[in-house]
């Protein structure tokens, strides 16, 4: 086992009552050990390493562990609490030595990344592993999915121990003509569907929106719709460059998107896509997403030439009404000299009927509103620049 961090917290979970018995060890604190039926993680990705923070009521502080994988980027987190196991994983890349994806099962007290578990492109591929995006459960307990760059899909069908590379994907016909975006060439989407367990839904940056329904056997483009402004055609196959894609909770047909200039909504499962930018000072921005209540939220940032917030106001834009409005939420939020970038994973929402919202800034600042976004709370002010901000409701 990697012991990455000197110091984490360790846990149990007690199956008749749901607690999690963290202890603690020197160096980064541990968690608390009471826990109620609304406690929240959030796993922070930055620019320096991973903090995993933890809040046991609406009424109490939160706690802060980490850094994990100290100086290292790390831009993809995810808990999965399947199959009775609570597996994190993380993605920590190194300008020096490149990307790998480790795990833990006692809640970052240990690390560990088995030679068969590492993410590699075949030696048939010429290619190598240059980032992780996104890590992603699927329908089942044992399917997981890494999004990463160059724009691939990697899968693996036993809970993580080893991995494969999607070939159908990766020897798509339009991938001689996707071409990278600021970010470099990935797949930063990936949206599976409990209900179906074949289905997918991907962004890559540049290329679009793909889709399978036969669980990544074959591939369909879906950008009908969606604008590639930089391009001789404007509305072409493919060739946008989508920055994400979430899923209503309650519809599953109804999608939304966040394009490199654009904001959309898809009400066929993303076949075909509409604009919804009526009342945003901007239709530029990385970061979308939606409550349980099926609020959708967005932060415009002040064009791709620009890229922070709009006049130097830190606003939340929500709407009720699936994109056709658009209300800026500032209760809490500095309105003022506020030149802030919320990236694409560093905008996300829990599963708390009280509507949950979290967001985190290139400057360090992490933020959150527990009434949907009526009023923000700021959490941490002094992390390193924020690269994803992922929930866990433990109850």
């Amino acid at each position: 086992m990697l012991d990455l961090c000197n110091a984490g917290f360790q846990t149990a979970v007690m199956a008749a009552s749901c607690r999690l018995i963290l202890q603690k060890r020197t160096g980064c604190p541990a968690l608390s050990s009471n826990m109620t039926k609304q406690e929240i993680l959030l796993l922070v990705g930055t620019s320096k390493g991973a903090f995993v923070l933890n809040r046991k009521s609406l009424s109490d502080d939160w706690e802060i562990n980490g850094p994990y994988f100290a100086g290292r980027s790390v831009y993809a987190m995810l808990l999965d609490r399947r199959g009775g196991r609570d597996c994190l994983w993380a993605a920590p890349m190194s300008m020096h030595f490149g990307a790998e994806l480790v795990r833990s099962y006692d809640f970052g007290e240990t690390w560990d990344s088995p030679e068969e578990m590492r993410i590699k492109f075949p030696i048939d591929t010429e290619n190598s592993l240059e980032n992780i995006w996104q890590i992603t459960a699927a329908a089942d307990d044992k399917t997981l999915y890494c999004g990463v760059a160059p724009a691939a899909i990697f899968k693996s069908d036993d809970a993580g121990e080893t991995w494969s590379l999607m070939r159908e994907l990766w020897n798509h016909p339009h991938r001689e003509q996707w071409t990278p975006g600021f970010g470099g060439l990935a797949v930063h989407t990936i949206l599976t569907d409990a209900a179906d367990p074949n289905s997918l839904k991907i962004a890559i940056s540049t290329g679009g929106v793909y889709q399978s329904t036969d669980g990544g056997e074959n591939w369909n483009v879906t950008n009908t719709g969606v604008s590639a402004y930089f391009l001789p055609d404007k509305y072409p196959e493919f060739g946008q460059c989508v920055h994400k894609i979430v899923r209503h909770p309650k519809k599953k047909e109804t999608l939304f998107l966040q394009n490199h200039h654009g904001v959309y909504r898809s009400r066929n499962a993303g076949n075909s896509w509409q604009e919804i930018e009526t009342g945003l000072p901007s239709n530029f921005g990385f970061g979308i997403t939606v409550s349980q209540t099926g609020d959708l939220f967005i932060i415009p940032l002040d064009s791709d030439g620009i890229r922070y917030t709009c006049e130097g106001k830190l606003r939340v834009y929500r709407s009720r009404d699936e994109g056709d409005s658009w209300e800026a939420l500032t209760e809490g939020l500095p309105q003022e000299n506020a030149y802030e970038v919320i990236l694409r994973d560093a905008l996300t929402s829990d599963t708390t009927d009280t509507g949950g919202i979290y967001f985190g800034t290139r400057n360090g600042k992490l933020y959150g509103s527990d009434n949907n976004g009526d009023s923000w709370n700021l959490i941490q002010d002094s992390l390193p620049g924020i690269l994803c901000v992922k929930t866990v409701v433990m109850d």
